[in-house]
């Protein structure tokens, strides 16, 4: 007899508790953008040492702010600073690189971690110029101010798992400061749930006049940064390219964001890693394996990021803080809060494997993982975007689903914590496990 399905809400099974993110403030928002493009640039080559301009003013003001918001908690946040000598086309001589990082510890599995990061640094029309003022408001003071937020109001809580709250240096140089973090993570051994990154956050204008207040895009991989020949092989023969756990992530964040439709934003997926021809800090931590996905602005406004301050044909452009939208960049820093807090709630989705080749029966099997007390077993069409149709929920670690034939649909497994918070789907499919394909 098959499985009665059961049509529901991504978030139906998930408990009430305390909605942080109702504590965001849109003035503290715009204070911390503002203080940012007081700094006149943040650029990567800038002072280190002048205390009212460049990168480090402004990387030591973060840190002073997540020091802040630790003594507010009781020291709850362990406040690092990874750092590197980096060089290349974009940093043309050897520059210290420092990430301003903040870690609040779980207290079950506190090395399962998500990470909520933006970066710090800020440029002009000439990549290498660090003199010119840059203001960065959108671009990235806007991300920067999010994470900051973010660490003020989930400090008051605790958590089973770890959350990372980091303000990165480097973006505009080459990604730099995201491989920096990317590598710290490895080094020290985090499990890594996933990587919210949030850059260009804070405007709802595009170039053209066109406005778009009610939608943030999501960027995520399809086809895993980290696969194999050997993978890419198995995913042509049996599915998975649309199925990385950077996408369910997406899926997960999309179907979060609709059931907070009355007061947040809803989710445009963009099925790709990042914009045509451009990257964020995101892409380093897909290159390990990392789940990881982008936060960005519905629509862009390309004559207010990476430009000098000027006019031109009655045209004013630059990355000023009057071009952005306070209102926005709060309701998407919400989106980020509540994701953050269940993120952090939650077990770390399975690693489950589909049996059912030359059968007309399906069979799932997956592992325990910790903090997980039953499973969700999820069902979607082949074509479909979402995970749809909740087929079961077991406390075991296997199910067999009769008369389901295996050929014509898409598996996954969800976890669920004793509180009902439940985890992003995994995909039963060829690299569709949470987790680099090989240890670092």
């Amino acid at each position: 007899m098959r499985n009665f399905l059961i049509l529901l809400p991504l978030f139906a099974a998930t408990s009430a508790f305390a909605a942080p993110e109702d504590s965001i403030s849109e003035a503290r928002l715009r204070a911390d953008v503002e203080k940012l493009v007081s700094f006149g640039t943040r650029h990567t080559l800038s002072s280190q040492t002048d205390p009212k301009r460049g990168i480090g003013a402004a990387r030591k003001w973060a840190e002073a702010e997540f020091r802040k918001t630790s003594a507010a908690c009781g020291n709850c946040l362990e406040i690092v600073l990874p750092e590197a000598v980096v060089s290349g086309d974009r940093v043309p001589v050897p520059t210290r690189l420092v990430n301003v990082v903040a870690i609040q510890r779980g207290t079950e599995r506190p090395s399962e971690v998500v990470i909520v990061q933006g970066h710090i640094d800020s440029r002009v029309s000439d990549v290498l110029d660090a003199v010119k003022d840059a203001p960065g408001a959108n671009d990235n003071a806007s991300g920067t101010a999010l994470v900051l937020e973010a660490a003020r109001v989930l400090s008051r809580e605790k958590f089973p798992t770890t959350i990372v709250y980091a303000a990165l240096s480097g973006e505009e140089q080459g990604l730099l400061g995201g491989k920096l973090l990317a590598d710290y993570a490895a080094a020290q051994g985090w499990t890594v749930k996933a990587v919210l990154n949030n850059d260009i956050v804070g405007g709802s204008t595009g170039s053209d006049g066109y406005r778009d207040n009610a939608h943030v895009r999501v960027l995520s991989e399809g086809l895993r940064a980290d696969s194999t020949d050997a993978l890419r092989a198995q995913m042509r023969r049996f599915g998975g390219e649309n199925d990385s756990p950077s996408r369910n992530i997406s899926r997960w964040v999309a179907s979060l964001a609709e059931a907070d439709a009355g007061k947040g934003l809803a989710v445009r997926q963009i099925w790709r890693a990042d914009r045509m021809g451009r990257g964020g800090d995101q892409l380093p931590f897909s290159d390990k394996g990392y789940p990881a996905v982008r936060f960005t602005v519905a629509v862009e406004d390309y004559e207010h990021q990476h430009q000098d301050l000027r006019t031109e044909d009655g045209v004013k452009y630059g990355d000023t803080a009057d071009e952005m939208d306070f209102p926005y960049l709060a309701r998407v820093t919400r989106l980020n809060v509540r994701a953050l807090a269940r993120l952090a709630r939650t077990p770390m989705p399975p690693a489950p494997v589909v049996k059912g080749a030359v059968k007309p029966d399906t069979d799932i099997e997956w592992q325990a993982v910790p903090g997980a007390v039953r499973y969700v077993v999820w069902q979607r069409r082949t074509d479909a975007p979402m995970w749809d149709t909740r087929v079961q929920e077991t406390g075991g670690t296997s199910v067999s689903l009769r008369g389901v034939r295996a050929d014509d649909w898409l598996f996954g497994v969800s976890a669920i914590a004793a509180d009902g918070s439940e985890s992003p789907v995994a995909s039963a499919v060829p690299g569709g496990q949470f987790g680099p394909l090989t240890r670092p």
